[in-house]
């Protein structure tokens, strides 16, 4: 019998794979990857919803009682907060303890990752909004959640910088011109299994 193993994804509509096939996000593509390369069976658990700001997120968490012990987490939250234009201190504040939400998940801090916000911005569903600007409040953001992941030493993946370079090209965007496609999700997958991978922790 084979060993199953577990991973938890903690996020907003990149996590859940708004406008792609459930098994086309980036969580199902990576437990695919991750099964091929360790022959190992992982069950993912998905807390996620379009929309969702880190305050939501955290309410969700609250309200699912989930008290298991995963082997690995990722977190990937903040868009919506920038998108409503909420204090970005608020932002800090939730993200830190969201990324100690997922460590408490996880084994160790070794086994969890955090996600870089991507920028929408720089997508066709924001061509007529101020572009420039967006980008800047997303860096922030991201500088936010980076710093406090070097605090607490989680593995931290940056995707937005080639995501801005891919952005308008239709094969990395959905049809709803906004939210990746799974060909973005398959680079974003391709990511995370390779740090797993060279830190040998599957």
């Amino acid at each position: 019998m084979i060993n199953e193993h577990t991973f938890i994804f903690l996020g907003d509509s990149y996590t859940i794979g708004e406008s792609v096939e459930m098994n086309q996000n980036f969580p199902f593509q990576l437990i695919k990857k991750i099964e091929r390369a360790s022959g190992k069976k992982f069950e993912p658990t998905i807390i996620a919803k379009t929309g969702w700001t880190t305050g939501e997120l955290i309410e969700n968490i609250k309200l699912k009682n989930i008290n298991d012990q995963f082997d690995f987490a990722t977190l990937l939250i903040g868009v919506n907060n920038q998108y409503r234009r909420m204090d970005i201190d608020i932002y800090k504040k939730e993200f830190e303890f969201l990324l100690q939400k997922a460590i408490a998940y996880g084994k160790d801090v070794s086994h969890v990752f955090v996600i870089s916000i991507p920028d929408w911005g720089c997508t066709p569903f924001a061509k007529d909004r101020d572009q420039q600007k967006i980008r800047q409040e997303i860096d922030a953001y991201n500088q936010i959640n980076k710093d406090i992941s070097s605090k607490y030493t989680c593995n931290y993946i940056e995707i937005t910088s080639g995501g801005r370079i891919r952005c308008n090209a239709a094969k990395f965007l959905a049809d709803d011109g906004l939210h990746p496609s799974s060909a973005e999700y398959d680079i974003w997958s391709d990511a995370i299994l390779s740090m797993l991978l060279s830190k040998k922790l599957i």
